[in-house]
Parts: structure tokens; sequence; C-alpha cells
């Protein structure tokens, strides 16, 4: 017999097809993952990293093949973990998120100092820093799980960690709204501020009187 769970969204059983927006439920930091390889410094956001055990201290981190500081850090095996605060603007998350280090310096005209293991630590927007020494990987197809043991650390600032659910509701622009109207007798929807008194629906031919103003 099939489990049935009630939740707020109705009844479901455990015969009912995988939600996959119930791992959008998961907690998620921001970091800026640091790396460097023959005098070459790369950086990227990530949210993908844990610690996994207390003594000695480990880490994992997930970062995507297809990313260049993916093969660094292969290379390299070493990273550093910049904890993001709730101070962060955009425009560090369109810096070193939206860019390749194949094609550009993405640390360039940005403040930091070096490590004792050598990285970058960035001096704006970040509240801690965690140094890691890469020990092993797990291939996941499409990302690579570094497992780390932490060789340094430091707290920053006081202010709290950016989680990734604080990013999209407080950082990350909100698509700007426009004005429509649809018709209600066939749904089609026309972009516009305004209707002329003489509009007709070009799917139906209704009238302007059959629209209404929506927020598109």
């Amino acid at each position: 017999m099939p489990t049935v769970i009630c939740t707020d969204y109705g009844e479901r059983t455990t015969e009912n097809m995988f939600d996959y927006s119930s791992l959008f439920r998961l907690g998620y930091g921001l970091y800026v993952i640091t790396t460097s390889l023959d005098g070459k410094d790369n950086a990227m956001i990530c949210n993908a990293a844990i610690q996994v055990t207390d003594s000695p201290a480990r880490m994992v981190v997930c970062i995507g093949k297809q990313n260049y500081t993916h093969d660094l850090i292969m290379q390299s095996k070493k990273l550093n973990v910049n904890c993001i605060s709730v101070s962060a603007p955009f425009d560090l998350f369109r810096q070193f998120g939206f860019k390749s280090g194949k094609n550009e310096d993405k640390l360039k005209n940005v403040s930091f100092i070096r490590s004792a293991n050598g990285l970058p630590i960035l001096l704006k927007y970040v509240n801690a820093f965690i140094s890691l020494k890469v020990d092993s990987y797990v291939d996941l197809d499409t990302h690579s799980m570094f497992i780390c043991t932490v060789t340094d650390g430091q707290i920053l600032t006081n202010e709290e960690t950016m989680t990734y659910t604080y990013y999209h509701q407080n950082v990350k622009p909100k698509p700007q709204k426009k004005t429509g109207w649809v018709c209600k007798i066939c749904g089609h929807i026309h972009e516009a501020e305004s209707l002329p008194d003489d509009f007709t629906c070009p799917v139906c031919g209704h009238s302007k009187e059959y629209f209404e103003r929506v927020e598109i």
C-alpha cells in the first residue's frame, strides 16, 4: 500500500511523481571560491560548500566541470571559500558569477589579500574565509565533489552569511512588470500602456470593452 502524506498542498502518495521543487527548500550559503595556478588567479560563485566532519575539520565543495575554476582546483589542489555577507550587492555576483575566467581576469580591480596558501581573500562583502587542501574528489558526472581538509580560516566581520534564498528575495534584480491587456473572450494578451478606442482583438475580433488590464 502506498503511504499517504497530507500537506498544505493536499494529499499525495509515495507513488506520485517526485516534485523537483522540494529541493529548493534546502538551505544554502553563497560563497566566492578562489584558487590559483601558475600565477593565474580565478574566482567563482558557489552554493555547494559544507562542513562534513569536525575532527579533523573537513569540507566538501562541488564545482561544475564547465567552470574554469574546476580545472585550476583539479591541478592546484587548493582553494579558499570566501563567505559572502548579506551586504553584498548584485555587482559582486555579476563579477564572479556571470563571467568566465578563461576570457578575462575576474579579480582585476577587486581588493584582496592572500592567505597563507597564497590564494585571494576578498576584502569587501566577505565575513570569513576558509582555506582548503583537496585530499580527493568524487566524479559526479557534470560536477566534481572535492573532499578537503581545512588548513586555515578566520572571521572577518560580524555580518550574517548570505543564503541562496536571501539572494533571490533581496539582491537579485526582479524582472520589471509590464502593462498588458487580456481579452476576456479568447485570452489573447496585448502588451501596451493603453488601448486605442478602435482597438479590436487580433485573434477573436472583439472590441476594447472586452479587455482587462493586467501586469505581465
